[in-house]
């Protein structure tokens, strides 16, 4: 594996150019830039440098590090090289001594620093959003320009495409005999709708998930139309239209757009954060009663070429007994209709079902559907259907669900895999600006 930072040094000096990939991370605000590192990776040197203020959510990291560095399975063995001083973005950037930048965190800074490491040669593995707003997508549009430049990757992690049932949905829409073709939709009843609900009281790693103060903040973390979202957005491509460039110009249309807040009291944000009181910052947003109407629900209708797609996020305080995060997923063909659903019939675990319009032949497309869970035994080993109703029920085996956690290795090593190459898939480029177009524009759309 040979990787390059693409640009000579400040001094002159040639760039990090050999076999070993080496992580500097960035600011890490999010505890996602931890489950990067959940797992040792094949190919990244085990000393991984972080350039970060000085602070709670420094501290936060270095925790959970230390958690993947001494539990009884499988132990990571990181070793950590720590700068805090205020001009942590310019120490990294003229120290170097990586040559992949990761950054989870304070998303208000983050697409900056994205440009910045890209412009400065470095290769750039980003949480989710890359952007918030009008402004940082276009500040972003010229990092990939950038990127393309200096012959680096800018790559985000989209975990959910590791997801079992993901990968599965993706697979069938593209069996005609099953699924048939793409219905259109409309505006009422869309082709393709996609819903997600979070908690912001929630467990990780069987510890409460401690949250920074400034996660409160939309200007800093985004609301959840351009946050949560892009997940949503990002699936409804890569499920429907595989491998195959989506250009923002030619392919979207913008439909419409709604946002809504959560309320957060001063006890939800203390049981959080562990703080006394909201910061100074947010004193201005809280109502009449001294709560915080958290921006984070949003929903967004739009095309890919004519079918209409309806993505929504709703952030709750804390998820009922025995449940969690939750995506509930329909996808409408000619011949079936595909369903996720992750309710307490479920146990919460996501669950795909297929149903056959009235206009389908039921017997072929139960015949179909056999072939297919035949051809499907490689990728998915042990997979059944049962017959449920008018349904039938996607039986998938404990162990192909991973959890959101296990996601990130999954998604590191493919990007390991695109470094090696050189290069990302051709349509994941055009696809990232065209995803981060539909949700900074929805933003807009709702705002007005």
């Amino acid at each position: 594996m040979a990787i390059s930072t693409g640009c000579e040094t400040e001094d002159g000096s040639a760039p990090l150019n050999d076999d070993q990939v080496r992580f500097m991370t960035l600011n890490p605000g999010h505890f996602h830039a931890a489950l990067v590192q959940m797992e040792m990776l094949e190919g990244v040197d085990e000393t991984v440098h972080i350039y970060a203020p000085e602070g709670p959510d420094l501290d936060l990291h270095m925790d959970r590090i230390e958690e993947f560095n001494t539990r009884e399975v499988n132990p990571a063995s990181w070793q950590t090289e720590i700068y805090t001083g205020e001009d942590y973005l310019a120490r990294m950037l003229d120290e170097r001594p990586g040559n992949v930048v990761v950054t989870a965190g304070n998303n208000r800074l983050k697409t900056e620093y994205i440009y910045q490491s890209v412009d400065a040669g470095l290769n750039v593995l980003s949480d989710k959003p890359m952007a918030i707003d009008r402004d940082g997508w276009e500040l972003l549009v010229s990092a990939f320009e950038r990127a393309d430049e200096n012959d680096v990757l800018l790559y985000d992690i989209m975990t959910e495409r590791s997801e079992v049932t993901s990968r599965l949905l993706r697979a069938l829409t593209q069996n005609p005999d099953v699924f048939g073709n793409l219905q259109v939709g409309s505006a009422e009843d869309p082709a393709v709708e996609l819903e997600s609900v979070h908690h912001l009281f929630k467990y990780v790693g069987g510890q409460p998930l401690r949250r920074p103060p400034w996660y409160f903040d939309v200007t800093q973390q985004g609301e959840g139309i351009v946050d949560v979202t892009t997940h949503l957005v990002d699936l409804s491509m890569w499920t429907l239209f595989p491998n195959q460039v989506i250009n923002h110009q030619h392919d979207i249309a913008m439909v419409e757009a709604e946002r809504w807040p959560t309320d957060v009291s001063r006890e939800q944000f203390g049981q959080i954060t562990g703080e006394d009181d909201f910061p100074a910052y947010l004193q201005d947003q809280l109502d009449e009663d001294g709560v915080l109407p958290l921006y984070s629900n949003g929903s967004i209708l739009y095309r890919i070429h004519s079918h209409y797609i309806r993505a929504a996020v709703q952030w709750d305080y804390q998820a009922p007994e025995g449940g969690d995060d939750t995506h509930h997923t329909t996808v409408r063909g000619t011949l079936s209709d595909l369903l996720v659903r992750q309710g307490p019939e479920q146990d919460y675990e996501a669950t795909l079902y297929l149903r056959p319009t009235a206009q389908a032949d039921r017997d072929a497309v139960e015949q179909a559907l056999e072939q297919a869970v035949a051809n499907l035994q490689p990728e998915f080993p042990g997979m059944e259907v049962t017959p449920e109703g008018d349904e039938w029920r996607f039986d998938i085996p404990d162990e192909l669900h991973l959890g959101h956690e296990a996601h990130f290795s999954l998604v590191a090593n493919r990007f390991l895999q695109y470094l090696e190459e050189g290069t990302l898939p051709e349509w994941e480029v055009p696809n990232m600006i065209t995803k981060y177009y539909i949700t900074s524009q929805a933003r807009n759309m709702a705002m007005e």
